[in-house]
C-alpha cells in the first residue's frame, strides 16, 4: 500500500469511528484556585512507547501508586497529523527513527510546584502538554516550534520549564502553571538536555546533532552537524557563553571521540561537569571554572554487545548518568552494553556491573540512598544502592520506560479513572 493510500485509510478510519474532542488552544483551562492540599514526594516514570505515566514510591520498596494517560487526546492529534502532509512525513520520521518504529508519545514530565498537574513532552506530537492530575484532562498545550519536542527542565523555583524543541534548534521556557512562553533561544542542531545551574540563573543546554542516519563511522563525524553547549542568562535570554567540546576534547587527546554530550549532571557546588558523549562507553569530567576536560572514564564494554554503531540506539551506546547527593560517586546506564554501575568519583573505578536490560536514564531516590534507572527493554525501573552498588528492587512499569523524574502530588491521590 502506498503512503498516501495509507493515509487515505487512516484518516478515513479515524473519522467513522473517533470522536473528536475540540481542538486546543495554547492555554485550555484555568488553574483551580483552590487551597493548596498536602503533599507528598513521588517518582514519576515515563513510558514512552505507552504514552503513560506510573508514579511509584521515590524510595524504599518503590511501589506502584498509579497510572496516568498522558495522550487523552491522541485521537485529536492523529487526526491534525494525519491531514497535513508535512506533519505526517517528520510525525513517520520520529516513529522510525528515535521511536525504533514506535510513537513517542511522553519523553520528559514535571509536576507544578502545588503538585496538581504533570507537564509532560511529546516528542510524536511535538507539543509539551499538562496533564491535572485529579482529573487526567488536559489544562493546557504549548505546540513547539518545528516538529519534535524532547528533554526538559524544571527551575529551580519551580515556576518554568524548559523543553528542547529539536528539529528547530530551539529552547522555549515556558510558565509551568499556564503554559504561556516567557523566552526562548537559540541551539547548536538537536537540542537535547538541559540543565539549570545557580540557583536558576544559568540554563545550558546541550545539542546532539544528527542521531538518527547510519553515518556513524568515525571519518564521518563532520555529517552530525554543529553540536555544542549553549549557556544562557534565564533574566534576558541571551547567550553567555558556547562551548564546543571538540575542542577541549581534542585538547586532552581524545579526537577520537564525539563531542555530542548526551546526559550530563553537576557536582553539588557546580564546579564540576559530567556528562556522555555518542558512542562511547564510559563518560567525560569537565572543569567548568578552568574550561577544560581533566579525566576520562572508560568503563567496561559487554562482549555480546555488537561493535556496528549503527546498531546502537540513537547514537548513544551509554545514555544516563546521576550523582550521589553527597557528589562521592556517579551512576551510570551502560545503555547498549546493558548494565549500571556505580563509579567512585575519586578514582573513576566502577562498581559491580549490575545487570540491566537496554538502560536508558538513571536519576537519585528522594532519601538520596539509590540510583534509579528505568530499563527500557525490561519494562520497569531498577534502584541500585549508591553505598553498595548492589540492585536494592525493581518494580513494572509501562511499555519502554525512559525519564524518571521526583515530584509531588496530594497526600490522598488516586490516579485518575
Amino acid at each position: 500500500m502506498t503512503l498516501q493510500r495509507a493515509r487515505r485509510a487512516l484518516v478515513a478510519g479515524l473519522v467513522a469511528a473517533a470522536t473528536l474532542v475540540p481542538i486546543a488552544a495554547s492555554v485550555t483551562a484555568a488553574v483551580p484556585t483552590a487551597a493548596a492540599a498536602a503533599l507528598q514526594q513521588v517518582m514519576f516514570v515515563g513510558n514512552n512507547w505507552d504514552g503513560t505515566v506510573d508514579v511509584i514510591r521515590p524510595s524504599g520498596a518503590y511501589t506502584r501508586l498509579g497510572r496516568i494517560n498522558v495522550v487523552p487526546d491522541k485521537t485529536q492529534r492523529l487526526w491534525e497529523i494525519y491531514l497535513n502532509p508535512v506533519k505526517l512525513a517528520f510525525y513517520l520520521g520520529v516513529q522510525q527513527g528515535p521511536g525504533e518504529g514506535h510513537d513517542q508519545l511522553v519523553d520528559d514530565m514535571y509536576t507544578t510546584p502545588d503538585g496538581s498537574a504533570l507537564v509532560v513532552s511529546r516528542p510524536s506530537f511535538a507539543d509539551v502538554v499538562s496533564i491535572d492530575l485529579r482529573t487526567g484532562a488536559l489544562r493546557w498545550r504549548f505546540p513547539v516550534s518545528g516538529f519534535r519536542s524532547d528533554h526538559m527542565a524544571v527551575s529551580p523555583d519551580g515556576t518554568r520549564v524548559a523543553v528542547s524543541a529539536s528539529t528547530s534548534n530551539t529552547v522555549h521556557v515556558l510558565d509551568i502553571v499556564t503554559g504561556r512562553q516567557v523566552g526562548s533561544f537559540g541551539t547548536g542542531d538537536k537540542p537535547h538536555e538541559n540543565v539549570y545551574t545557580a540557583g536558576g540563573r544559568f540554563l545550558w543546554n546541550m545539542s546532539i546533532g544528527e542521531v538518527n542516519t547510519a553515518l556513524d563511522d568515525p571519518w564521518l563525524d563532520w555529517t552530525k552537524g554543529d553540536r555544542h553547549i549553549t549557556v544562557v542568562d534565564t533574566a534576558t535570554f541571551q547567550t553567555a557563553k558556547v562551548i564546543d567540546m571538540r575542542q577541549r576534547l581534542d585538547a586532552y587527546g581524545r579526537t577520537d571521540l564525539s563531542d555530542a554530550v548526551r546526559p550530563a549532571v553537576f557536582t553539588p557546588d557546580e564546579s564540576t561537569l559530567y556528562f556522555q558523549v555518542s558512542f562511547f562507553n564510559g563518560f567525560v569530567e569537565y572543569d567548568v571554572a578552568a574550561d577544560r576536560i581533566t579525566r576520562i572514564a572508560t568503563l567496561p564494554k559487554n562482549p555480546a554487545t555488537s561493535e556496528d554503531r549503527t546498531t546502537w540506539v540513537n547514537d548513544s551506546r551509554h545514555h544516563g548518568l546521576s550523582m550521589s547527593p553527597d557528589g562521592s560517586r556517579v551512576c551510570v546506564a551502560g545503555t547498549m552494553d546493558d548494565y549500571a554501575t556505580v563509579v567512585d568519583r575519586s578514582t573513576l573505578t566502577p562498581g559491580p556491573l549490575v545487570s540491566a536490560s537496554k538502560p536508558y536514564w538513571a536519576t537519585v531516590s528522594a532519601d538520596g540512598r539509590d540510583c534509579v534507572i528505568s530499563e527500557s527493554g525490561a519494562d520497569q525501573v531498577t534502584a541500585i544502592s549508591f553505598a553498595t552498588g548492589q540492585k536494592v528492587a525493581s518494580v513494572a512499569v509501562g511499555d519502554h520506560p525512559q525519564r524518571v523524574r521526583l515530584g509531588r502530588v496530594a497526600t490522598d491521590w488516586t490516579a485518575p479513572r
